[in-house]
């Protein structure tokens, strides 16, 4: 039995499961070390490197689940949108749409599984390493967020290129997400054939977009796409930034609605409703004291009041700083602490 994904379906479960969003990345000395031979792309299409960065946490920490290691930006390439990752500026789209023109640039119907067959042998690779008892989320981002990254050409602070266009030109833009929508959902449908038991959906800029802009704009495409994967897996939902959103989140079709920092679980599970919901530790205090660690996440636990269908988790991803055994120490104490 998972209890990952016994808890996705809010079924009852012995303990709360934990699993860290990157908890294959940086703060790990091994990570850094294949880092240091291989630029990041390439880490990526190496499947057996690929699995290996995914497999690890598993045995280091403990955790409930595996989550594959890729990166969201990868489907732009069966679309035709070119991108590259700079060691100090991060991932650039050296040919960003500006234009109703330009998304005609956007493949309508891509070849998804084909260009990324590597990210399906690293599903391969990892389930058959896997022991039965833990599965293997699948990931991609979210139409919205793929799209602020390819109408900026690169990570922002306010967006305003992204909300230009989608206020200017909404018949573009809804094509635009159309056009993601198909892409993503091709590849985690293909995930998910690999061999995934769950996936999550990275809406990581939708924190942006006010309630009334979200619904209008961005909520028609995530139903779509959730509705379009159905029921054989469970879905988990996460997107960042604006509280305010969770209500409309709850209405995306997912199982799970995942929870960052900025809001109390239980406040934020009240608002969702009767979804199972998965977070919300800031990560900064995987740099805290160990004492305050296990404080901040008893009250995390506290927050969920007992429901089932709760994934702990962070607010957000591990940060590279954070020392390796401060992060198994939070997996042992959320597993010892929620023990019934």
């Amino acid at each position: 039995m998972s209890v990952f994904l016994e808890a996705c379906r809010r079924r009852p479960t012995p303990y709360t499961p934990v699993w860290l969003m990157r908890q294959a990345g940086r703060y790990q000395p091994e990570y850094r070390a294949l880092r240091a031979r291989h630029p990041f792309v390439e880490l990526c299409r190496r499947s057996d490197l690929a699995a290996e960065i995914t497999l690890r946490p598993v045995e280091q920490l403990g955790v409930d689940a595996a989550i594959l290691f890729a990166d969201i930006l990868l489907v732009l390439e069966p679309l035709g949108i070119g991108f590259r990752f700079d060691e100090h500026d991060g991932p650039r789209i050296d040919a960003p749409i500006r234009t109703p023109t330009d998304v005609e640039r956007v493949a309508a119907e891509p070849d998804v599984e084909g260009a990324l067959a590597f990210v399906m042998q690293t599903v391969r690779l990892v389930r058959r390493e896997l022991p039965s008892s833990i599965p293997l989320i699948g990931f991609a981002g979210a139409p919205f967020t793929l799209a602020s990254y390819v109408l900026e050409g690169r990570g922002a602070r306010d967006w305003h290129q992204t909300r230009r266009f989608m206020l200017s030109e909404p018949a573009a833009f809804d094509e635009l997400l159309r056009r993601l929508t198909e892409a993503v959902t091709r590849y985690l449908r293909a995930q998910i054939a690999a061999g995934c038991d769950a996936v999550q959906l990275f809406d990581s800029w939708v924190g942006a977009l006010g309630p009334h802009e979200y619904e209008r704009h961005v909520l028609p495409h995530v139903r779509r796409l959730f509705a379009a994967l159905g029921s054989e897996v469970p879905r988990i939902y996460f997107g960042t930034g604006n509280p305010a959103l969770y209500p409309l989140l709850a209405r995306s079709g997912a199982d799970v609605i995942g929870v960052d920092w900025r809001v109390d679980l239980g406040e934020a599970w009240d608002r969702i409703g009767d979804l199972a919901v998965q977070g919300n530790l800031d990560p900064a205090y995987l740099l805290a004291p160990v004492d305050a660690m296990q404080q901040a996440a008893r009250r995390v636990l506290d927050a969920a009041r007992g429901r089932s269908g709760h994934i702990f988790n962070l607010g957000h991803g591990v940060l590279p700083s954070s020392p390796v055994d401060s992060v198994r120490r939070l997996v042992d104490f959320v597993h010892e602490a929620s023990a019934r």
